[in-house]
C-alpha cells in the first residue's frame, strides 16, 4: 500500500517548513486509506470499506513525522491504548495533543498538515465523506453542515465512546457488518455535526414509533436477511422514511436499534441450533452467515461470555 511518490520540489519546501499545503485542485486530493498508508507506512489492522457511507479502519503505527496531504473524505480518530503526544503545524499555528483513551481528532476533507508523533500509537479512524454530513443534516431537517474543525486531541468521550465501538462492525458477518456500520456512521455524523462543525447542527427530539404495517415490513426484511443486500437505506425506503427517522422511530417500537434486534435474532438461532439439535459449529457459522467458526466464536462469546462449545455443554 505503500507506492513510491514522484519527487515534488513545492511538498519538500512544506515539509521542511511545517506549512500547510494548498488545496486548490479538489482532484488532488487524495483518498484516506491511501494517504494513511502512505504515511503512516504500514498496513491497516483491520478495515471495512464503504465508499457510500464511511470506512472505518484500526491501525498501530510507529513514529510519524510527515505532512498529510489533501484527502477526499474528513479522518474522524480515537485511540484504544496508550498515550501519545501529537503535533500538527499549518504554517505558523501548531496544535498540540495527546493521543489517549476519551479523546478525538479530525482531520477535515482537504486539509494539509505536517504531524511529529514521536512514538506507538494505536488508532481507530472513520473516513466520513462530506455527502454523509450534507445527508444526515438534510435528513434532520437542518441547514448544509457548517466546515469541520481541526481537532488534536480534543476530549469528547462520546464521539471516542462510538468509535471504539467500530471493532464491532469487523465482527465477519457481512449482514450485521453492513448494517452496524451504517448505523454507527450516521450516529458519529450526528455527533459531529453537533459538536465539531463552526455552526452546529440543532437535533430536535424524535419521538414515536413505527406504524404496525411499517413495523411488521421491517421486521420481515430482517428476519429474512440472507446476503449483504440488506442496508438501512432499503428498510428505510420500505417505511418511507429516511434513514435519520426510521433507525429512531424502530427503536422506539422495539427498545433495539435495528442491528442489535438482528444481532439478537441470530443469538436466539444459534443458541437453538447448538441446543436442540447436533449440526457442527462451522454449520451454525455458515447458517448465519460468519465467515468463519472463529469469527462466529468470538461474536457468540462476545455476548453470552461463553464459546459456542462450553454454551452448548452446559446447556445439554
Amino acid at each position: 500500500m505503500n507506492n513510491p511518490i514522484e519527487h515534488d520540489p513545492l511538498r519538500a519546501l512544506l515539509v521542511s517548513t511545517g506549512a500547510p499545503h494548498t488545496d486548490a485542485h479538489a482532484t488532488e486530493r487524495r483518498d484516506a486509506d491511501a494517504e494513511m498508508a502512505r504515511v503512516l507506512k504500514t498496513a491497516p489492522l483491520q478495515m471495512a470499506k464503504d465508499p457510500s457511507n464511511g470506512t472505518i479502519a484500526h491501525w498501530k503505527h510507529g513514529a510519524l513525522h510527515d505532512v498529510v496531504e489533501p484527502m477526499t473524505d474528513h479522518v474522524i480518530m480515537t485511540y484504544p491504548t496508550g498515550v501519545q503526544r501529537l503535533e500538527r503545524r499549518t504554517g505558523k499555528s501548531v496544535s498540540v495533543g495527546a493521543a489517549r483513551s476519551g479523546v478525538v481528532t479530525i482531520i477535515p476533507a482537504g486539509s494539509s498538515a505536517r504531524w511529529d508523533i514521536p512514538g506507538l500509537v494505536d488508532v481507530i479512524q472513520l473516513y466520513l465523506p462530506q455527502t454523509t454530513l450534507e445527508r444526515v443534516s438534510r435528513e434532520a431537517g437542518a441547514s448544509d453542515p457548517g466546515q469541520l474543525i481541526e481537532r488534536t486531541g480534543h476530549s469528547d468521550p462520546v464521539t471516542s465512546a462510538l468509535l471504539m465501538t467500530a471493532a464491532e462492525a469487523l465482527e465477519g458477518n457481512a449482514i450485521l457488518d453492513n448494517l452496524f456500520r451504517q448505523q454507527l456512521t450516521d450516529l458519529l455524523a450526528t455527533r459531529i455535526l453537533a459538536e465539531h462543525t463552526g455552526a452546529p447542527t440543532p437535533f430536535e427530539p424524535i419521538t414515536g414509533g413505527l406504524s404496525p404495517h411499517a413495523l411488521r415490513r421491517a421486521i420481515e426484511r430482517l428476519r429474512s436477511a440472507s446476503n449483504t443486500d440488506l442496508s438501512l437505506t432499503t428498510l428505510a425506503s420500505d417505511a418511507g422514511l429516511s434513514r435519520f427517522h426510521f433507525c429512531r422511530a424502530f427503536k422506539e417500537s422495539t427498545g433495539l436499534s435495528p442491528h442489535a434486534w438482528l444481532r439478537q435474532q441470530q443469538l436466539e438461532k444459534a443458541m437453538n441450533m447448538l441446543r436442540d439439535t447436533n449440526v457442527s459449529i462451522l454449520s451454525v457459522a455458515k447458517v448465519l452467515g460468519y465467515a468463519s467458526p472463529t469469527a462466529f466464536a468470538a461474536a457468540f462469546k462476545r455476548m453470552t461470555g461463553e464459546t459456542p462449545s462450553d454454551w452448548r455443554r452446559r446447556m445439554r
